[in-house]
């Protein structure tokens, strides 16, 4: 077993392993737990009730947290003409087409979080699945990531709209802020993402969706959270 710091084995002690948190709880001890030298995120992480071996029991959509994620959000956007245009006064930090997807082929160029298309541009960036794909940025009509509305694509994930995706172990990972938000920020944050994610629970899937859901920050240890009373 890796060995984990001094630090981290102070704050781990102040987390009951077999206890389930209230949110007020969570939110208050995760804040305590977040003491390293920069600004934290916290994160939730979801263990499902998903099969990740049926195709028909993924999720794999975007969410709007109403206070953002308090991250700096790079979005890259795969687009020409009147459209590319569009992306670049909507914000975006790289607009281009095949330009860009010889930066990333060649030259591995990853400086981004998300990546955005227009539907006609599929065509030219599908072989880059096998770079993006297994990094979750890979463009997708399910997420919100190809669309023709570039703009408001691009203004909504700068201003925090998030992938929600399960992993192969039918996971799911998300930011829900920073150790700097205000208790009731984050509270809210979280209470809106489990919302939204028990929302997009695949039809053919049995049981439950939720089946642990843990708080967390970057450095700190998880704690488990008593959903019972947030789920929509």
């Amino acid at each position: 077993m890796p060995k984990h710091s001094k630090r981290y084995n102070q704050v781990r002690a102040l987390v009951d392993r077999t206890r389930y948190y209230s949110l007020d709880e969570a939110v208050k001890l995760v804040k305590e737990t977040a003491n390293a030298k920069f600004d934290e995120t916290i994160e939730l992480h979801i263990k499902t009730g998903i099969d990740p071996r049926k195709s028909d029991q993924q999720i794999r959509s975007s969410i709007s947290l109403p206070h953002g994620t308090g991250k700096s959000v790079k979005v890259l956007v795969f687009a020409k003409g009147e459209k590319a245009k569009e992306a670049e006064e909507a914000g975006a930090d790289y607009v281009g087409a095949e330009d860009l997807v010889e930066k990333i082929e060649k030259e591995g160029f990853l400086d981004f979080d998300v990546a955005i298309a227009t539907p006609d541009m599929m065509r030219i960036i599908g072989r880059l699945g096998r770079i993006l794909g297994p990094k979750g940025l890979m463009p997708s009509p399910k997420s919100g990531t190809v669309t023709e509305d570039i703009a408001n694509a691009v203004k909504e994930f700068k201003a925090g709209r998030i992938e929600v995706r399960t992993d192969k172990t039918g996971n799911i990972h998300l930011p829900v802020g920073k150790r700097s938000f205000d208790d009731e920020k984050l509270k809210e944050n979280i209470i809106s993402a489990i919302q939204q994610i028990e929302k997009l629970r695949p039809a053919a899937m049995k049981g439950k969706l939720f089946q642990k859901v843990v708080l967390a920050s970057t450095m700190g240890p998880g704690i488990k959270l008593d959903i019972s009373e947030l789920a929509a």
